[in-house]
């Protein structure tokens, strides 16, 4: 099959181009700094959205109707946003070939709006782990290894709001302890892909569990573990602990903070299916709303791109503040 070496670093198999239409071969540094353009897991994203449609039997160029009567064939299956991206992927797939994108047409357009009105499904939001809730995941944790790292994993990632790939890809030198408490440094984010980075402060608690000892503890443990490889300079932060209690040299998977969370919280008696590695950062955002942080502050710390991403956190946090019923019943 002939390939194309898309602007995204996906590879497609074309249809019929126009007559006289070739692609200008490029320096391999540009292709290099094309190819860092995007993220792996876009770029993969890209890669199967675009073989889902070559299965289908679509080609590339692709005419609107085509492309419509695509999305229409899997608008009872599947989610509209799920749809919505396979027409930005699609649409990538042309662009980078220097094609016209079909995506941008009315009839598309209309099609993914009318499958948005038809479903009305609202996007699936997990449960947050607010701080009863974050305690309650805490409480039956002991001094294993695998329970100090869980400790510290719940905790940070919880304090500095972080995604899960930004909790997973932390190092030892993004871990600063300072007189007023631990400074992490996220280097990259999802919103954040150029790596401009953020530093955000997370001061000792004086409650029961406090992120700043938890990782001091499990910097402490991980130290006194067998290894099971030597890791990069300088190694993950948090890492995988085998069943022989060897720690091994690569960070945790970012699937690995959800199944965590999830195994965590069926401890503790909750229901696993209600929460997910995301718990821990929609748990900070909400419960600091509802505790009256400004959201500018809380931005800063989240990395959220706009006011308006983290609103939802907002409103959740603050259903009953002020509420006009008060005092009325």
């Amino acid at each position: 099959m002939e390939e194309f070496i898309l602007d995204d670093g996906i590879t497609s198999a074309p249809g019929e181009r126009p007559t006289g239409e070739t692609l200008p071969a490029l320096p391999a540094a540009v292709r290099d700094y094309v190819h860092a353009a995007l993220a792996p897991r876009t770029r993969q994203a890209y890669r199967e959205d675009l073989a889902r449609f070559l299965a289908w039997g679509g080609r590339i160029p692709s005419s609107p109707e085509t492309v419509a009567a695509y999305l229409a064939a899997h608008g009872a299956s599947h989610a509209p946003a799920t749809l919505g991206r396979w027409a930005v992927s699609l649409g990538r797939a042309h662009t980078s070939q220097g094609l016209p994108d079909p995506c941008r047409s009315d009839l598309v357009r209309a099609t993914v709006r009318g499958i948005r009105r038809a479903r009305g499904v609202a996007p699936r939001q997990v449960a947050p782990l607010e701080r009863e809730t974050l305690l309650a995941l805490l409480a039956p944790l002991g001094a294993g290894p695998r329970d100090v790292r869980d400790r510290a994993l719940l905790l940070v990632g919880f304090a500095a709001a972080l995604r899960r790939s930004e909790l997973v890809a932390l190092t030892a030198a993004d871990a600063a302890f300072t007189a007023q408490g631990l400074v992490v440094t996220v280097r990259r984010a999802k919103t954040d892909q150029e790596g401009q980075g953020r530093q955000i402060g997370i001061p000792p608690a004086q409650g029961p569990v406090c992120p700043v000892r938890a990782l001091r503890a499990w910097l402490t443990t991980a130290a006194g573990l067998k290894p099971a490889g030597a890791p990069a300079a300088p190694a993950p932060l948090f890492r995988p602990i085998d069943r022989h209690g060897r720690l091994h040299p690569q960070a945790l998977a970012g699937h690995a903070v959800a199944t965590i969370v999830k195994e965590r919280a069926a401890a503790a008696g909750l229901d696993p299916a209600l929460f997910s590695g995301h718990s821990l950062r929609a748990g900070f955002c909400t419960a600091a709303a509802r505790h009256g942080a400004p959201a500018w502050r809380i931005q800063q710390i989240s990395g959220h791109r706009s006011p308006a991403s983290l609103a939802r956190y907002i409103r959740a946090g603050q259903l009953f503040d002020d509420h006009p019923l008060e005092g009325l019943l």
